[in-house]
């Protein structure tokens, strides 16, 4: 039986000229059903048609037929598609209500209406599914930000919906944390959840999909997941030996609000070098980042960072992209480095083209994040900091960070990047640096 049925449907974001979902007929299995796809191809546009958020909170143009879980599509209100679909978010953060992981957990609950008294073990239990029971306390703005998607998990279990949504699920989760929600959405398949993901490591859940929806351009396509197989890591040819130390941080203990992170920390980094951080959530990657980027004061310690501009890109890519168009947000930093190129150049090396004019918070979440790399690199600084920045990216946007970080590292940059992402790790990484509980192991 299906659990979504759509027939001759179209939908078009307000004020865009081209159709977000372009669906002849497409008919969603129940079980589990993998999302697949190019950034922007329309995978999150698809999902969030599951819960009505499309098109009754984006607005916009939609006609045909959309049928969820027996419901009309274009007459069910959201409010009561949230009884029945849990939706969590590409970007977890921006869902978050309550300032602490228990009540942000319950909040969803409260809304149904649950009994106060058995609220208390539907949260643990919904926790416990993603191993972040020892997060009960903690407040949601001190989370990693893995640590904060697995809340986000937690919150959309905890009200048991008959249908589970999950845009990207995995993309901040360390190897524990990935295994720890595997594991929570293995379980729940095999009791009989209904379930679908958009995911660009479709290794993690092919072996159990029902089916993989591809969807490029809008136009989705079925295939069968037996025939997918695993992509390999792109060859990384012999790389230059790296130049003379050109940062350095020695004896720093670092955190925010003054609350040690990282603990007596040395560690150095060279010219033509590309440094990977490696370590659970929570470990201290993007505190070593922030100090070292001199956004976060260190308690004690001390820096040298190199002459020339220090790149930082943060987890959250929106934070940094305020501009009208993307043009203009890579030319503000070209125009500030002073350097004679146009941002063209940059566009294309991260397959922006024909973005140029777009607004970067229309776009989806993996050119969001390229169109941030893009910012952040331009005018070719003298240490690049990376946070996480495969996040929400498809094969080919990868391939093309992987290649624009060798040419950094190439002309002379230090690159230092946090990263989950094995992959990346094995095309770029110089070095390899593991962190454990703020220490460098």
């Amino acid at each position: 039986m299906a659990i979504a049925t759509f027939d001759r449907l179209t939908y078009q974001y307000p004020a865009t000229p081209d159709f977000a979902l372009l669906i002849e007929r497409l008919e969603l299995p129940s079980g589990l059903t993998l999302v697949a796809g190019p950034s922007g191809g329309g995978k999150s546009t698809l999902l969030r048609l599951l819960n009505g958020l499309v098109p009754h909170f984006h607005g916009g143009e939609i006609s045909g037929r959309a049928e969820v879980l027996r419901h009309d599509v274009l007459s069910t209100p959201t409010r009561l598609f949230a009884l029945e679909v849990g939706f969590v978010f590409q970007d977890p953060e921006r869902q978050f209500v309550h300032g602490t992981v228990e009540l942000e957990v319950a909040f969803g609950l409260e809304n149904l209406g649950f009994p106060v008294g058995a609220m208390p073990q539907r949260v643990d239990q919904a926790l416990s599914q993603v191993e972040i029971g020892h997060l009960r306390r903690r407040r949601v703005n001190t989370l990693s930000g893995g640590e904060r998607q697995r809340v986000a998990i937690a919150a959309a279990l905890a009200m048991g919906p008959r249908l589970l949504v999950l845009d990207e699920p995995t993309s901040q989760l360390d190897a524990g944390g990935r295994t720890s929600v595997v594991a929570a959405i293995h379980d729940l398949h095999h009791s009989g959840r209904d379930m679908v993901i958009a995911e660009h490591r479709l290794e993690l859940f092919a072996t159990q999909a029902k089916a993989i929806c591809h969807l490029e351009n809008g136009r989705p396509s079925l295939t069968d997941p037996r025939s997918w197989s695993p992509e390999l890591p792109s060859s990384n040819g012999p790389r230059p030996t790296p130049g003379e130390v050109t940062w350095s941080i020695r004896g720093i203990t670092s955190g925010p609000g003054r609350t040690p992170v990282l603990h007596d920390i040395d560690l150095e980094g060279r010219e033509g070098e590309v440094v990977v951080l490696r370590g659970a959530n929570g470990s201290g990657k993007t505190t070593l980042l922030r100090t070292l980027a001199g956004l976060l004061r260190p308690i004690s310690g001390e820096i040298r960072r190199p002459r020339g501009r220090v790149a930082y890109l943060p987890q959250d890519p929106s934070s940094l992209l305020n501009l009208p168009t993307v043009r203009e947000e890579v030319g503000l930093t070209l125009t500030r480095a002073g350097a004679e190129e146009g941002p063209q150049e940059m566009l294309r090396a991260l397959g922006l083209q024909g973005l140029d004019d777009r607004y970067p918070r229309d776009l989806s979440g993996g050119q969001r994040q390229r169109v941030a790399i893009a910012a952040v690199l331009a005018g070719s600084p003298s240490l690049a900091l990376l946070d996480e920045p495969t996040r929400g990216m498809d094969r080919p946007a990868r391939i093309a960070l992987g290649n624009l970080t060798r040419e950094l590292a190439d002309r002379g940059a230090s690159v230092v990047i946090a990263t989950h992402d094995a992959l990346l790790t094995a095309e770029v990484a110089d070095r390899i640096v593991d962190i454990k509980g703020g220490r460098i192991q």
